[in-house]
């Protein structure tokens, strides 16, 4: 049996109204479009419901981007500032500014919708109507599979 994980209930509450509730619809709305674009087979109907869903997730999204993201200060994560923290050190032949602090400054980060991931959902349909469900291929560069054949 696959066990089942679902992220809803860890954000239920965490924001305030209106914000909480728009959050749980999108999370929803991505894990449907998820099982959706995970099925192993697909029929035009099952296509056509993953299409409408694309669109709706595309609405949430830009409505999260404009109205959820600007009523809170978001940081990077620690290890984030860490890890960037580091790597200016070795830049600078292990001399940063922040590394006088043993805490990295943290700084803000913002929701991005302009990245590849988000741009492409608009392509599962017709990327499943090309080659077949998402699990019947891989994006892995021939290359590298040749790599790993030949030092087999």
């Amino acid at each position: 049996m696959m066990d089942e994980q679902c992220s809803i209930p860890v954000f239920e509450g965490l924001l305030p109204e209106p914000y909480n509730s728009s959050v749980l619809q999108l999370l929803f709305y991505l894990a449907h479009w998820h099982g959706l674009a995970k099925l192993r087979i697909h029929s035009d109907v099952t296509l056509a419901i993953l299409d409408k869903e694309t669109t709706v997730i595309g609405r949430l999204l830009r409505t999260f981007n404009t109205e959820t993201c600007p009523r809170f200060k978001t940081k990077e994560l620690r290890q984030e500032a860490a890890t960037r923290q580091r790597l200016q050190a070795k830049q600078h032949g292990g001399q940063s500014s922040e590394l006088s602090s043993s805490v990295p400054m943290r700084k803000p980060r913002s929701f991005n919708l302009n990245t590849y991931k988000i741009h492409a959902l608009g392509d599962y349909v017709e990327t499943i109507k090309m080659y077949g469900t998402t699990d019947s291929y891989s994006t892995e560069p021939v290359s590298d599979i040749a790599i790993s054949f030949k030092t087999s």
